[in-house]
């Protein structure tokens, strides 16, 4: 079973978790918004809650931690339909790409939500943005 800590506020992170959650038919995925901060302390007392803006963090079985890229690839291995996607993720040069590519989406969010049609000046407070209705 692996944890997945995301941020409800981000529409991006909120369409990686339904997409998961679809794509989970064995049920190995379970999600947990890093607002509920509280709970995720007190389950996960070695992460930081500012480090958790950041980027997803994927916590497996042994208390493992894998954040951004990495924890993108602990999801879609256990999902059936993600292991296609894994594997080509895992070829020579993604290494290094993956992790790249993956901070240049969580540094310009704001601009792809904005390009997906959630418009920050109204949809967005203090830089934390909603999903469209």
């Amino acid at each position: 079973m692996l944890t997945a800590i995301y941020d409800s506020n981000c529409a991006i992170c909120q369409t990686t978790r339904i997409l998961m959650h679809r794509l989970d038919w064995r049920q190995q995925i379970e999600f947990l918004d890093l607002h509920a901060y509280e709970v995720v302390q007190r389950r996960f007392p070695q992460l930081e809650g500012r480090d958790l803006m950041g980027q997803m963090h994927v916590v497996d079985q042994e208390h493992a931690v894998y954040a951004g890229f990495a924890g993108i690839m602990q999801l879609l291995k256990a999902v059936p339909l993600g292991l296609p996607f894994w594997l080509i993720f895992s070829l020579p040069g993604f290494g290094r790409l993956g992790p790249v590519t993956y901070r240049w989406v969580a540094q310009n969010r704001y601009a792809i939500n904005r390009l997906l049609g959630i418009d920050l000046p109204d949809k967005c407070v203090d830089s934390v943005c909603k999903l469209p209705e």
